[in-house]
């Protein structure tokens, strides 16, 4: 690295730090607090794409879709006071999906601090408990050193957000510029060597079992590890299913992969869950979504846990035997040590559940029969229309559910979706954010009228920029999910639930993205078909079904071998 020093602004210095760690996209909103830094970064724009986002929430919901889709730390730029606060709940949502940003504030003039000055907040204070490290610049010289820190934590081990608050004084004040990457932060052990007593332990347990069973998670895709996942399931034979963020890990038609987890997840990997003898967890925290009644989940089983952070171990299910450490090495030298194997006939035990699955529930959400336009046939139809390539971003709620359960993947890093906070406006932001990470892919958003709403605005940005995603809305005039529960468990007593909509269509427009309305099934393919083709962004709502309801669904507090696949 060429260490030749040369006196810039600290604000000159934030740039500089990010060009030297390789980013080339910034989402951000500027203020007063920040404008030093924003009147630096008018002299690199050849350098570095700056997105202005509608919406300080819709800027780190754009961050973090990019980062889900290249593994690279999404990076983003707020104001002080309401401009940092109005990243709260992105930041909370990529702590819990563990999804790396690297988030940097501007902060009243050090002098200021404590004073109540006019948009000062405790961003330190705010943000301690959703990131994985934070830290308050009010010097200058600090600033290199402090950057190179905050991508380093933000994506080693267990990757997370962090945030770097900088006073407004840092970044006038001069400094002799140097940077130099940082590769390790004392006390902090991002990962850790599995030891080799463990690994022959799990291979004992493997070798012998009658009935295992893999559930992988998002830990396989941020480890880069989806081909040792597939080593591992073809030399075993063993049946693999998926968490809802581990979606896209291993491909939809690979003859080992069983289907999705959880709440709304396949009959089969629910029901197997109790009747295995041995569940392998690879990169998962076991979600109470995932387990149900954790009093009646998988107590059969012996459990192997791959894992590379510690807190998760023994924190919910008790590990027989964990291995701590990366998911891709793990998985290698678990590999190396055990046998050959197949399991066909407990194979064919979640297969005959496909079945009866298919008769039951995805039938009749993929190929209705029923007047009424399903959200299950929008989604095969978009999946075939980008012939299972394309990467799909969705918002929270019904919608979410519905397109994770019936899009199909042929790649990994291609379903971005909020899992652990399940926020709503989380969709059309992070579709913007995929689509730039992933401008040759298609990028399809699918959102319910409900979420839709709450990040709407953001319609400006992708106008502004030509963000070609294609978004569907599927409308059901309902906050579809909350009213599913409502017409389950309370009596259909639809209380606060119903909506009534903007003309979505005129609203698309409106920012100049083309739109079109589709209510009856005769007009659907077409329309689709013509969505995907166009050049650019564009918009289609979907009227569906008003009572469509999820299924199969594991209802709260009960066990997953208690799965509901009707009314």
């Amino acid at each position: 690295m060429d260490k030749a020093t040369r006196t810039i602004t600290g604000a000159e210095a934030v740039i500089k730090s990010l060009l030297e760690e390789g980013v080339d996209t910034v989402f951000g909103y500027p203020g007063g607090a920040i404008m030093p830094v924003y009147d630096a970064i008018y002299d690199y724009q050849n350098q570095i794409n700056h997105i202005l986002s509608r919406h300080e929430q819709g800027l780190i919901h754009a961050a973090q879709g990019y980062a889900r889709v290249t593994g690279k730390a999404g990076v983003c730029f707020a104001t002080s006071g309401p401009g940092a606060t109005n990243l709260i709940t992105g930041l909370t949502d990529a702590m819990m999906d563990s999804t790396p940003l690297v988030c940097i504030t501007g902060q009243v003039a050090s002098p200021l601090l404590g004073t109540d000055a006019f948009q000062e907040a405790d961003v330190i204070g705010l943000t301690m408990p959703v990131t994985k490290w934070n830290y308050q610049v009010t010097n200058a010289s600090e600033i290199p050193e402090a950057i190179a820190k905050a991508f380093h934590i933000a994506s080693s081990g267990r990757p997370g957000p962090v945030v770097l608050d900088i006073a407004k004084d840092a970044q006038f004040q001069e400094i002799d510029f140097q940077y130099e990457k940082c590769t390790k932060v004392r006390s902090y052990v991002p990962s850790h060597n599995v030891e080799p007593e463990s690994v022959e332990e799990a291979a004992k347990l493997i070798n012998s079992a009658k009935k295992p069973y893999v559930l992988f998670g998002q830990g396989v895709i941020l480890s880069g590890a989806e081909q040792e996942l597939k080593e591992f399931v073809e030399k075993t034979g063993i049946p693999a299913a998926w968490t809802l963020l581990g979606l896209s890990a291993l491909p939809t038609d690979h003859p080992l992969n069983v289907g999705m987890l959880g709440m709304h997840g396949n009959y089969g990997p629910n029901v197997k869950t109790n009747e295995c003898d041995l569940l392998i967890a690879v990169g998962m925290r076991f979600d109470d979504r995932v387990t149900g009644d954790l009093s009646n989940y998988a107590k059969q089983a012996k459990v192997i846990h791959i894992e590379i952070d510690p807190a998760e171990i023994n924190k919910i299910v008790p590990a027989d035997v964990a291995l701590l450490g990366d998911a891709k090495k793990v998985l290698t030298k678990l590999t190396a040590k055990v046998e050959a194997n197949s399991h066909e006939e407990w194979l064919a035990e979640f297969r005959a559940c496909d079945k009866v699955e298919f008769e039951k529930v995805i039938e009749k959400d993929l190929y209705p029969t029923k007047e009424k336009l399903t959200m299950g046939e929008a989604i095969r139809m978009a999946a075939e229309a980008t012939n299972n390539d394309a990467v799909l971003v969705t918002d929270v709620g019904q919608q979410q559910m519905m397109a994770s359960r019936y899009f199909k993947f042929s790649q990994s890093r291609s379903c971005v979706t909020s899992g652990g906070l399940g926020t709503m406006g989380f969709g059309i932001p992070a579709a913007m954010g995929a689509k730039i990470g992933q401008p040759d892919r298609h990028v399809v958003c699918i959102v319910g009228d409900g979420g839709f709403q709450m990040t709407m605005q953001e319609l400006g940005c992708i106008a502004q920029y030509n963000i070609g995603v294609k978004i569907i809305i599927l409308n059901n005039n309902f906050l579809g999910m909350v009213r599913q529960w409502q017409q389950l468990f309370f009596d259909r007593r639809y209380s606060f639930t119903e909506l009534q909509n903007p003309n979505f269509v005129k609203l698309s427009e409106a920012f100049g993205i083309p739109a079109k309305r589709v209510a009856e099934r005769d007009n659907l393919q077409g329309a689709i078909e013509e969505m995907i083709a166009h050049e650019g962004p564009y918009l289609l709502e979907v009227m569906v079904e008003k009572e469509d309801n999820v299924f199969p669904m594991v209802p709260t507090g009960a066990s997953v071998s208690n799965i509901l696949l009707e009314p």
